[in-house]
């Protein structure tokens, strides 16, 4: 969500802190913070002026009215305001229609004044700008303020100036106090503006001949602004709406959700009820809790949440097993119900979410069953056949009861049934596979001829239609208490028209983003839809340099050019004029600034969740201004059937097809949910003749076109015979609506459903998964909302249950009347699937280039040899654990992993004079890079220099197993003329023993069960050193037979898995492993050393060249 409440703590805290000084604020920072647990005697040492001064308490708890409500003690010592605690702390209290209980409350010096020195004062954001409120009488009995007050609306980039707050907002203050007053609000205004608040209220105000003094305060700041604000916020506690808990499980998903890019929900209502739901999508999961409340299930509603966006299978599992966690801590005596609903997914790969629920389930199956826990489940989307037999599978094997249902069932059909309304069916009916790409077999052969491109009805195929007519209707400063039609981007105070038509068959996009999925999603549609060329004509990444993207168009592979910039792909391309901007929510503003610089461009669209407020109201300021049109922030986009899609809308090709989307229909709609948008695909394909052209205007409280904007459109739209919009609690665009309906400029049918009517049952405010989700005031509900279009004409269902059947009854009649002439289905081309989108639905498979049995990246966390890298971590099995993971497959014991370890640091290095060092050094020195230096050092391991280990465990193996007596072994090996591996030193000797060897020998002799091979190899050493001291087992022959002996010996592996290892050079491997941390070490040592050149000098070279010879 976007605003969201702060205490009167935080608020004060964030004024004192920020308010420029010439404001007068009197009491900076004199309030302390009081809950049970507080040390009284610490309180009083921070706060000195709790023991001398007068004082008011009172709780710090998002409560409106607190003076009405008898909850503020005025004019009290410190022994007073304990004893007022005393009667207040921890006591269930009754606000309204909610229940709680007061446990923190705010202490601040008592100011004494006169009634007239009360003020009120308010600042709150609109679409427009920014509404500045003032009364002269604050207080208690302020009373309607929105009536009685003066107001005043600064513009979006607009400026508060000092005569503009005298003249309009101080016209009944006393002279002495003007001046004082004009310099709060200024201050007041600055700090709203750079703080990101979206609503500011004190009152009272008081002002005294002292100065000025915030006695009472309620804020919200835009809580999306915290990548901007974080210096001057600060760590923000976002307390609860009064009557709800604060729960660490929704903690723990706020903490999920702020490290994801998806979006993950939870507001817990009812920890005891018996009802849960788990729905994917904002619009869903609040039309699954109106129909819920609808079927009387509003006291047993346990929670409100969605999960959104594409999570991750990890990121579902999380937030799965978070539910079922809540759910099953309290039997209820009825059992219980979870509801995996969601509409249909325009690009989550729904089986792979599912995974991360089955995951959970599976879990969780004991408490589910022990609890009585019935699930039914409802889902479209990619894949969503996988998902629905994975889930069903789970409820076979666990012996849950699992109902699942597919886009053939109504979306909230399986709410009837969970709460025992509806019949379950044995066997619901199935649609065809998500790999069916073919058109699905339908009963309604009626549809628009195939050289048709704009509607059912029209005579012939157009693009263009007649522009919206506009009105000289004045606005009102303040929607939110008068609404005003039209709209303002059909006014024509100085403003550009925008297109009435955004879309035609002729429509070329830019796609800001490396969305490759996206676009050939879009491609794909095109060809569906038998488009001349491809609607994407370039992409923009700044991120890389300007190169080509390969993408197919049909069977076709075709290139489409990536720029560094959008100047630069609307330079090259001048036929482009829409932007489809992926831009992170960070970015997205600057991205669209750039985009409405070309004038080219006259339609973006915004996908981004979390942009700003204030940023959205400035890109909407300068759209107006350029008559360019935004669809969203917060949006999946559009769709315009037999023209042009937006990015995922519409979902994979197989919805596309099931939704008849690639040709046109009758009926456009409008709605704020991206996800819900497809849903109302699948109604109006199942209900009409199908969709004509669909928006999403995204769900943030300030969408940068609104549905009054695409109505418009609509209506002037010959080809479109009917309207649907789907509305949400929050906001007032829909009263646009009723006031174009009873005014006349709506003249075709038009279905609308506000979602949301459950918010007025509950008994605290909720904050659905939409930022503009949250009605503040009684005409924002749902409920008011849909009385009002009832009222003004349009038609509106009883419940989202009977919206397809309103939607068809509507139709049918404009088909009885003639208005809609059905016309005969023609199917569209056959679209291949992608390879690897075939391959993740199982319906193909290919030999593999390449196998591999160690490690496995493709899931949610790394996993070596079947063993996650978070147990790796956890068991602490250290680099000989991982080693012997991903080298032997295994998991070796401690002491095996541990003198893996020592040979790792005993051959690390053996100084700058070897050939490998030397090497490597002079590469260094020659201005080479470290990998070459690496691997020029490395080059020189062989058996001569580092590599003999594997030949000396070979060869002491091999005489060791035939039985060979240790001299008969030394002796064969002197008569063949071969030098026994391993054996032999050039500096150290039976004398000078090699420290190295001497430390790994006392290591295994201690820890390995058995040395057998080392025994017969210190037995060899007995005997070479009699003839010649040096030739004592050197560390390559140690770790070479003291390897064979831990892979024989620890248990862990058969005779012949052994001597493979051996065979296939593993061995060898320790060493190369050990020495290029010593080759790495020389090479940074010479480039710290800033070591020269290097060139051999001559005195070191024999320089040996044959006689001269003459013929």
């Amino acid at each position: 969500m976007s605003a969201k409440a702060i205490s009167e703590q935080t608020a004060k805290e964030f004024l004192f802190k920020s308010i420029c000084p010439s404001a007068a604020v009197q009491n900076r920072f004199r309030y302390a913070g009081v809950t049970a647990e507080t040390d009284w005697a610490r309180l009083t040492q921070e706060h000195p002026w709790l023991l001398t001064e007068r004082l008011v308490v009172k709780p710090d708890q998002l409560i409106k009215r607190r003076g009405k409500l008898g909850l503020v003690g005025i004019d009290l010592d410190l022994a007073g305001v304990r004893e007022w605690l005393q009667s207040h702390m921890m006591r269930e209290t009754t606000v309204g229609k909610a229940k709680g209980v007061l446990k923190k409350f705010l202490i601040e010096p008592f100011v004494p004044h006169k009634q007239e020195e009360e003020f009120y004062v308010c600042v709150y954001a609109a679409r427009e700008g920014d509404h500045v409120l003032f009364h002269h009488r604050g207080g208690v009995e302020v009373g309607d303020v929105d009536a009685e007050a003066q107001r005043l609306m600064v513009a979006v980039d607009g400026e508060l100036r000092r005569d503009q707050v005298t003249k309009r907002l101080l016209t009944h203050v006393p002279g002495e106090k003007k001046e004082i007053l004009a310099g709060f609000i200024l201050g007041l205004f600055k700090l709203y503006e750079d703080l990101y608040f979206t609503y500011l209220e004190i009152n009272p105000l008081v002002v005294t001949q002292d100065g000025v003094y915030v006695l009472d305060m309620a804020a919200k700041i835009d809580a999306t602004a915290d990548y901007i604000c974080k210096a001057k916020w600060g760590d923000v506690d976002f307390p609860p709406p009064f009557g709800r808990e604060a729960y660490p499980e929704e903690a723990y998903i706020a903490d999920l959700d702020a490290k994801s890019g998806a979006s993950l929900k939870l507001t817990i209502l009812n920890p005891r009820g018996r009802i849960w739901t788990m729905v994917a999508g904002g619009g869903a999961s609040v039309v699954y809790s109106d129909t819920i409340c609808d079927l009387g299930g509003v006291d047993e509603l346990a929670n409100y949440g969605e999960y959104s966006g594409a999570p991750s299978e990890q990121q579902t599992y999380d937030y799965a097993k978070t539910i079922l966690s809540l759910m099953t801590r309290e039997k209820h005596p009825q059992g219980k119900v979870l509801i995996i609903g969601g509409s249909i997914a325009n690009f989550t790969n729904v089986a792979a979410t599912f995974k991360g629920i089955v995951r959970a389930i599976r879990d969780y199956q004991g408490p589910l069953k022990e609890h009585e826990v019935t699930i039914f489940v409802r889902r479209g989307g990619p894949n969503y056949q996988e998902g629905l037999r994975v889930m069903g599978e789970v409820g076979k094997t666990t012996g849950i009861p699992i109902h699942v249902f597919g886009t053939e069932t109504h979306m909230t059909a399986i709410v009837g049934m969970a709460l025992g309304h509806k019949a379950i069916p044995n066997q619901p009916p199935t649609d065809a596979h998500t790999a069916n790409f073919l058109l699905n077999s339908s009963n309604n052969t009626k549809t628009p001829a195939g050289t048709r491109t704009a509607s059912f009805s029209e005579d012939r195929p157009r693009d263009d239609v007649t522009p919206s007519k506009t009105s000289n209707a004045g606005l009102s400063a303040d929607p939110l208490h008068s609404l005003p039609w039209p709209l303002k981007n059909v006014v024509t105070g100085g403003w550009k028209a925008k297109a009435s038509t955004l879309f035609s068959k002729r429509t070329k996009a830019v796609v800001w983003g490396m969305q490759t999925r996206a676009v050939q999603g879009m491609l794909d549609f095109d060809y569906a839809c038998s488009r001349d060329e491809p609607s994407v004509t370039a992409m923009v990444y700044p991120f890389t340099g300007d190169h080509k993207q390969k993408f197919y168009w049909g069977h076709k592979e075709i290139l489409v050019p990536v720029y560094k910039s959008v100047a630069d792909a609307v330079k090259k391309h001048p036929e482009a004029d829409v932007l489809i901007s992926f831009a992170s929510l960070r970015s997205a503003f600057d991205s669209t600034l750039e985009a409405m610089r070309h004038p080219q461009i006259h339609t973006i669209t915004i996908i981004a969740e979390g942009i700003p407020e204030a940023l959205t109201r400035r890109l909407i300021k300068m759209a107006d201004e350029k008559g360019v049109t935004i669809i969203g922030p917060a949006t999946v986009g559009g769709i315009k059937p037999g023209c042009f899609k937006i990015g995922n809308t519409g979902g994979m090709l197989d919805n596309i097809l099931a939704s008849k989307l690639y040709r046109p229909g009758s009926v456009a709609y409008a709605s704020r949910s991206g996800g819900m948008s497809n849903e109302l695909n699948n109604i109006i394909s199942r209900t009409t003749d199908g969709v004509y052209e669909g928006v999403a205007i995204g769900g943030d409280r300030y969408p940068g076109s609104t549905f009054m904007d695409h109505v418009l459109r609509y209506q002037d739209t010959p080809g479109i015979k009917m309207i649907v919009v789907l509305g949400e609690v929050g906001g007032t665009e829909e009263y646009e609506i009723c006031q174009g309906i009873k005014e006349g400029r709506i003249t075709k049918p038009l279905v609308c459903w506000c979602i949301g009517t459950c918010a007025t049952l509950f008994a605290s405010e909720v904050q659905f998964g939409h930022a503009g989700a949250c009605a503040n005031q009684a005409s924002e509900t749902a409920v008011a909302k849909n009385q009002a279009l009832r009222d003004a004409g349009a038609y509106v269902p009883k419940s989202f249950d009977e919206l397809g059947d309103v939607i068809r009854t509507v139709f049918d009649e404009l088909v009885a009347s003639g208005t809609i002439v059905p016309a005969q289905e023609v199917p569209p081309p056959t679209v291949p699937m992608d390879y690897s989108w075939a391959r993740e639905l199982g319906l193909i498979r290919k030999p593999a280039s390449f196998m591999t049995s160690i490690c496995d990246e493709r899931g949610q966390e790394l996993i070596y040899a079947g063993m996650p890298i978070t147990e790796v971590f956890k068991e602490e099995m250290g680099l000989g654990g991982v080693l012997g993971l991903l080298w032997f497959q295994r998991r070796l014991p401690r002491y095996a992993c541990h003198f893996i370890e020592m040979c790792l640091m005993v051959t690390a290095d053996h100084g700058p004079a070897v050939s490998g060092a030397h090497n490597t050094i002079v590469c260094a020195r020659a201005g080479k890079d470290l990998i070459s230096s690496l691997t020029s050092g490395l080059l020189t391991i062989g058996d001569r220099f580092g590599g003999a280990l594997d030949a000396a465990a070979k060869q002491f193996s091999k005489a060791f197993d035939s039985g060979t007596l240790p001299m008969e072994f030394v002796n064969k090996m002197k008569k063949d003329g071969k030098l026994i591996m391993g054996i032999g030193h050039r500096v150290k000797s039976i004398n000078n023993p090699d420290m190295r060897v001497e430390i790994l020998k006392d290591f295994v002799k201690q820890h390995f069960p058995s040395t057998q091979l080392l025994d017969y190899a210190l037995d060899v050493e007995k005997i070479t050193t009699s003839k010649k001291p040096n030739l004592i087992l050197n560390v390559d022959g140690f770790i070479g037979v003291a390897f064979v002996d831990l892979l024989r010996t620890c248990g862990g592996f058969t005779r012949d898995e052994a001597d493979e290892f051996v065979e296939i050079g593993a061995l060898n491997g320790i060493f190369v492993l050990g020495r290029s941390m010593g080759f790495i070490g020389h090479y940074l040592d010479q480039k710290r050393l800033k070591q020269g050149l290097y060139r051999h000098p001559w005195d070191d070279i024999s320089y040996v060249l044959p006689e001269h010879m003459s013929m």
